[in-house]
């Protein structure tokens, strides 16, 4: 086979190239300007016929031919360039006028027996068009038209020769001009070719001409001649790396007697030591390697049974169960997503080790974050009688943005530490902030034990990675002992601390701080139970922790609370003969103070008739086996708000309680969102238009620009990656040209990391919002830069709901919140993130499911071609459109993707990555289907039936 030279390659990648792309779009162009004239000398010959084919009906029929003549002449004088003669015809086709005697009227009269034409005619003689147009006489036509009555009101017609030869020449110029340009540009093309050949290739020849000299042998050879640029350079390297061959060779044929014996005695030492270092080296290769197949392997394991834990589980969940069971089902479902979170934070170890992990600001409730933590350790608790109880300062807000999920986590890794090691005794929560102002607050969080304690030795590597506080704690109480070191790194992301103050065989207090910002619009404020305002209430609590908490949550409900410790305390209270409306008690439930409890409660029994327990059991036969004895309800411990107004509500004279709800009044103000996605562009209107009155929509940054100089703007969101004008770029024009130089634009992105928020904030970005989109945060940007006068407008409704249903369906929604990042399709999250818009959440899902095959063959392709610059566009587009379309486990490894390859990681080390992304993108394809079916038949479940 023929090797192609570096020269044939310069032909072929630039004079060929370039003649097939000039001939073709000359061809184009040239065929477009041939139509477009021979469609305009029609429609202009036609603009002339017909009008004055209404000119003259009047003229011919009552016979004025000079009138018609005058007409048809300054027709022909004006449009004298394309116009050769215009002719008049009577109905029995003679002659009536003529522009023009002297030309060929036989051309223009229709042949005898030819019936005068409906319509304009046209024809083609040689080098002219004739046009041919009927002369009616519209006040004759009757109501009802029809081809007759038309032909009975024909009073002539007009005939219009036109020259056809100027239109045939700028036909024929302009096919000249375009391939004459694409002759001068071939020509250009090839005088640089000529020159890149003469001055790259022929000195490339001679290099390697001397080359190939040296290579056999004659050191002597070297490159002459002047080139250029990093040529020079190379020929200089050629040379010197000859001359650097010459004078070793000489050196060595000189010394070679003398060094044989060292040289081979060097040479063996060489040879060990390569062979060690390179067995050294398939070690520590083969050992990643098993690393990470086993990290794969153990997260793919792990997962699997998980995931059909928690598919089962929620499969269930729809079957008829009792309260108990849902209970203990909506506890199992909880429980398995969290290990599933823990597993995951496990196995991304690493990438807190290296500092990657990134602390997200999402809008969240504190009080539900935590009594949601604190929910799943009940059970441990419980099982070990340990007192377990939640204070929150009464003060405190509750509304803040921040990482709920990794807040959740530090906070059950130390529950879960302090319940594991206390045997008897309690452990109490505690939850205040150390600062707060109107944007930020630094929060703490103190969990107390009453168990073992550490020595001064233990406590120095309580926080080392895999190991605990000896052998004999970690062979008694189990664990890998990341839980703390996890957690301290975390804490410092949040920019917190973590500290503990430890006694041996006293206990333990554990103690964190974090960062959040204070929410300025919280989604709803906390409720106070109409009902139960000035109702008396009996409490018997003997721990104190537990019994200011719960105390504490009444009183804010304005209930009058009657606290007491002792048995003595209770029967005192009763003999005052007080009014109580309910009696509340906290008891522990062994054998020995079951009978005591029930006998507690048979003697209130006669003075209050609504009694409530809250004991450390989730047990329903002992919850019965109570309720059976006199009480109302059986609640478990800790004791939170919603499980208290639950049973504390239903027993009350009324059955709703007022809920503040925003009313969807909108900001009277204008929004330009700027994306370059459909899908996100249509979302983010959705948005924002329930939150402002004018939302305007740009596709590229130079819409956007365009837009800014001719309106004002009060807010505008950026997204960053486009087409024509990416956001930076744009960010400055408007900044510098337009009437928007101070209006406040907010950059959005699919992918942000530490480094580019840092950027996009330098470049002059206001502020940053992550996809996808949240609500609470777009409320928090809107109100953080809009004019608070405006906001001032935003009021609150009141809406009154059934107490039962929306309490109990509440507690579920907040119990019922597990990490959904195994999830293939949650319809869900896709409806939250559409803005609650079902109809919006399915476009965007399909459009997403159609687009999955073609993305993937576009991926693998840039896999194999080790196209880096290609993936990061790829993967970044599917990254934004898997944010709106509730496909968390996929919309994870995307994520995961981009934020390695903006790092610099090589493809060859994601590899296993891009296995698991074609492994959910299968997933997501096979259960799309699914998810559409059962959809569809929701809705037809959802219809009335006749």
């Amino acid at each position: 086979m023929h090797k192609i030279s570096l020269k044939d390659w310069v032909i072929l990648l630039t004079i060929v190239p370039t003649t097939l792309i000039g001939i073709t779009i000359a061809s184009y162009f040239s065929y477009s300007r041939y139509a477009e004239l021979n469609h305009y000398l029609t429609e202009r010959s036609l603009s002339i016929i017909e009008p004055l084919a209404i000119t003259s009906t009047d003229a011919i029929i009552n016979n004025q031919r000079e009138k018609l003549r005058q007409v048809v002449g300054f027709a022909h004088r004006s449009q004298s360039s394309i116009i050769k003669s215009i002719t008049v015809f009577t109905k029995d086709n003679q002659l009536f006028v003529t522009s023009a005697y002297h030309g060929d009227i036989s051309s223009l009269r229709l042949s005898a027996g030819t019936d005068i034409p409906t319509n304009t005619t046209i024809s083609t003689v040689d080098d002219y068009l004739i046009f041919r147009t009927p002369i009616i006489d519209e006040s004759i036509q009757s109501t009802t038209v029809s081809n007759e009555d038309i032909s009975n009101s024909v009073v002539g017609y007009i005939s219009m020769q036109i020259d056809r030869n100027q239109i045939k020449f700028d036909q024929q110029s302009q096919i000249l001009i375009a391939f004459g340009i694409v002759v001068f540009g071939v020509l250009i093309n090839a005088i640089f070719a000529i020159r890149l050949i003469k001055n790259v290739t022929r000195p490339v020849s001679s290099m390697v001409q001397a080359v190939d000299r040296i290579r056999e042998g004659r050191l002597e050879s070297r490159v002459s001649g002047q080139l250029i640029g990093e040529l020079n350079f190379l020929k200089n390297g050629v040379n010197a790396m000859a001359q650097s061959l010459g004078d070793y060779h000489d050196e060595m044929q000189k010394s070679i007697d003398q060094a044989t014996l060292d040289l081979r005695e060097s040479l063996e030492q060489f040879e060990i030591q390569n062979v060690q270092l390179d067995i050294a080296k398939r070690k520590a290769q083969e050992a990643n390697k098993v690393k990470s197949e086993f990290l794969a392997n153990m997260s793919h394991e792990l997962r699997t049974p998980l995931n059909g834990v928690i598919g089962f589980t929620r499969q269930v969940l729809k079957t008829p169960l009792t309260d108990t069971q849902r209970d203990y089902l909506q506890t199992i479902e909880r429980s398995a997503a969290n290990l599933l979170s823990i597993i995951n934070d496990i196995l991304d170890f690493s990438k807190l080790d290296a500092g990657k992990m990134v602390i997200e600001k999402i809008p969240f409730s504190l009080r539900e974050s935590v009594e949601e933590a604190l929910t799943l350790l009940a059970p441990s608790s419980h099982k070990k009688n340990i007192e377990l109880s939640l204070r929150v300062n009464p003060a405190l807000q509750d509304s803040f943005i921040g990482d709920a999920m990794r807040i959740k986590q530090i906070l059950i890794n130390l529950a879960s530490n302090a319940i594991k090691f206390t045997e008897k005794g309690f452990v109490n929560i505690d939850l205040d902030s150390e600062f707060i102002d109107d944007k930020s607050a630094l929060l703490k969080a103190t969990v107390t034990d009453s168990g073992i304690g550490m020595s001064k030795t233990q406590q120095e590597t309580i926080f080392e990675a895999f190991g605990q506080a000896d052998k004999s704690v970690t062979r008694l109480y189990g664990g890998t002992g990341l839980g703390l070191v996890i957690s301290q790194r975390l804490v410092s992301e949040m920019h917190g601390d973590m500290g503990f103050v430890s006694e041996e065989n006293r206990g333990s207090t554990f103690w964190f701080t974090f960062q959040c910002e204070v929410n300025q619009i919280p989604e709803t404020e906390s409720s106070k139970p109409k009902p139960l305002k000035n109702k008396r209430i009996l409490y018997f609590e003997p721990h104190t922790h537990s019994r200011i908490a719960t105390s504490e949550i009444m009183e804010s409900w304005q209930i009058k609370v009657t606290p007491v410790t002792s048995l003595e305390e209770v029967s005192n209270a009763l003999a005052q003969k007080q009014h109580f409306d309910f009696a509340l008690i906290g008891h522990e439930v062994t054998p020995t103070a079951l009978n005591e409890l029930k006998e507690l409660i048979q003697s209130i029994k006669p003075h209050i008739s609504s009694i409530h327990l809250a004991i450390n059991s989730n047990s329903p036969s002992l919850q019965e086996a109570l309720m059976a004895a006199g009480a109302k309800s059986c609640i478990s411990k800790p004791v939170t708000p919603e499980r208290l107004c639950k049973v504390l509500v239903p027993h009350t004279d009324a059955n709703e309680i007022d809920v503040l709800i925003n009313n969807g009044q909108r900001i009277p103000i204008k929004v330009l969102a700027v994306d370059d996605n459909d899908a996100n562009l249509k979302l983010i209107d959705a948005l924002l238009n329930e939150q402002v009155h004018d939302v305007t929509l740009a596709t590229n940054g130079k819409e956007a620009v365009d837009l800014c100089k001719n309106e004002k703007f009060a807010l505008i969101f950026m997204d960053i990656q486009m087409p024509v004008m990416d956001g930076i770029s744009a960010l400055n024009h408007i900044k510098t040209s337009t009437f928007n130089d101070r209006t406040p634009i907010i950059a959005v992105t699919a992918h942000a990391l530490s480094g580019e928020k840092d950027k996009l904030l330098k470049e002059g970005f206001d502020s940053y919002m992550t996809k996808p989109i949240d609500e609470s945060m777009l409320k928090h940007i809107i109100y953080e830069y809009c004019d608070p006068e405006l906001l001032g407008q935003k009021i609150l409704a009141t809406k009154k709901i059934n107490t039962i249903e929306k309490l109990s369906s509440s507690e579920s929604v907040i119990n019922h919140k597990p990490d959904k990042s195994s999830i293939v399709i949650d319809w869900a999250l896709a409806i939250q993130r559409a803005g609650h818009k079902e109809t919006l959440a399915k476009d965007m899902l399909q459009g997403l499911v159609d687009s999955l095959p073609e993305t993937k063959i576009h991926i693998s392709e840039a896999v194999t071609a080790q196209d880096v610059e290609q993936l990061k566009v790829l993967v970044h587009k599917l990254n934004g459109a898997c944010c709106y379309s509730g496909v968390p486990a996929l919309g994870k490894i995307v994520h995961e993707l981009e934020t390695q390859l903006k790092q610099g990681k090589a493809i060859d080390d994601l590899e296993p990555e891009f296995f698991e992304l074609f492994e959910h993108i299968e997933n997501v394809i096979i259960q799309a289907p699914k998810t559409f079916k059962m959809l569809e038949l929701e809705d037809i479940d959802a219809k009335p039936t006749n």
